[in-house]
């Protein structure tokens, strides 16, 4: 545990308790967190932590992530900052869940291949989730696939994302892609009076797992895609799909690319001053992409707006694959199949919900970042109250 004592009288050490523990001077609901599970098992290696940030409006959903963190303290407020915008994100996509995730700390590649994961740790994974009885939902993240979440699943019941050969949807990533470019779309009515990125020019940094399902809605569009990634590899699946697709070094040379719209794809904190200027001078119109967490720290959402670069909220856009694996686990729980049509239906809504938060943070005179917390901690804090209206114990919610 990190030390949580006084440095002095006056300036009290940032520990991990007062992080958790944490709520904002106003009061603003959805800060703090609920709950926070360290589990650890000796035998398999298992070193995680799940941390239930709200759950308002239901269980709390979220993914793992498994992720060689520097350290511990890194890998918690890492689950920290990732639960509270699950909050928020299923808040904004009408969902009855709360905000959770789970962080596993090693290489997420196999033990057989020299990382730390494996079946036993998997397994025991889930027997720490299944602990907590309903009160939090995994998925896939960053490091964890659907073969992991059936593994997980053989010690748990409160899983999702699962494999079509296990009953589940299978990768959440194309719908993660599918509401990102409906974002996108919302973001070009909303700058230029028309849905479409035809002609636009558009830079795509990171073309891993969501990202390279998102330059195929482009391209699909009409739009002139430049991409960026660290994995040679994940570069050349693209190349080998789109070949008229053009490649660039790395973010630096993307965001001086004369694009029209930037598409951080990758891991958070994409968006910091240096980014935001680098952007204005490149002439960029809108943010718009899958990445979690962009926004490196407060106040760079109005540095984007004062600069006249239109912000789509990431945890917003990014929303169609936490709604893909709500509805795999609603229709499980229903005894009913998953039924794709139907998510991308709910996932389609991501375009009108975007286009809602542009008019709400023009008529209130705030960035679109603002408008969005707000309408979700609106919706947290009045379903929530319904909860005081007493109901019969079978349908306690």
């Amino acid at each position: 545990m990190t030390d949580v004592r006084t440095v002095s009288a006056t300036h009290p050490a940032p520990g991990v308790l007062s992080r958790i523990f944490r709520t904002e001077q106003d009061g603003a609901p959805g800060d703090g967190h609920e709950q926070v599970v360290l589990c650890h098992d000796r035998s398999s290696g298992l070193k995680a932590i799940i941390a239930i940030h709200s759950t308002a409006l239901g269980p709390a959903l979220g993914g793992t992530r498994f992720h060689q963190y520097a350290t511990e303290e890194e890998a918690l407020e890492d689950a920290l900052r990732l639960s509270r915008g699950m909050s928020y994100k299923n808040a904004l996509a009408g969902l009855d869940l709360g905000g959770g995730k789970a962080v596993i700390i090693g290489n997420p590649t196999a033990k057989t291949e020299g990382g730390d994961k494996s079946e036993a740790l998997l397994r025991a994974y889930g027997r720490f989730v299944q602990s907590l009885a309903g009160r939090y939902i995994t998925a896939c993240d960053v490091g964890t696939y659907v073969q992991d979440m059936d593994v997980v699943a053989r010690e748990c019941d409160y899983v999702t994302g699962r494999s079509p050969e296990q009953g589940g949807a299978g990768d959440s990533s194309v719908l993660t892609a599918f509401g990102v470019f409906q974002g996108m779309r919302a973001s070009a009515q909303a700058r230029w009076g028309q849905p479409s990125l035809r002609g636009k020019r558009v830079g795509v940094a990171g073309v891993g797992k969501v990202g390279h399902y998102l330059v195929g809605h482009l391209v699909a569009d009409g739009a002139t895609v430049v991409i960026t990634d660290v994995s040679e590899a994940a570069v050349n699946r693209v190349r080998a799909a789109h070949p008229d697709v053009e490649v660039v070094a790395d973010t630096k040379a993307l965001l001086g690319a004369a694009l029209d719209v930037y598409a951080p794809c990758a891991l958070g904190g994409a968006l910091d001053d240096a980014t935001v200027a680098q952007l204005t001078a490149a002439g960029t119109s809108v943010v718009c992409g899958a990445a979690n967490n962009q926004l490196a720290h407060p106040g760079v959402e109005k540095d984007l707006a004062d600069r006249g670069i239109l912000y789509a909220p990431d945890y917003l856009v990014n929303s169609g694959g936490v709604i893909q694996v709500a509805d795999e686990y609603e229709a499980t729980k229903a005894h009913q199949g998953y039924n794709f049509e139907r998510a991308k239906n709910k996932a389609t809504r991501i375009f009108d919900t975007t286009l809602e938060i542009f008019t709400r943070a023009t008529a209130d005179g705030v960035p679109p970042a603002v408008a969005a917390d707000r309408l979700a901690e609106r919706r947290m804090r009045e379903i929530s109250a319904l909860r005081t209206i007493l109901l019969p114990a079978a349908r306690r919610g």
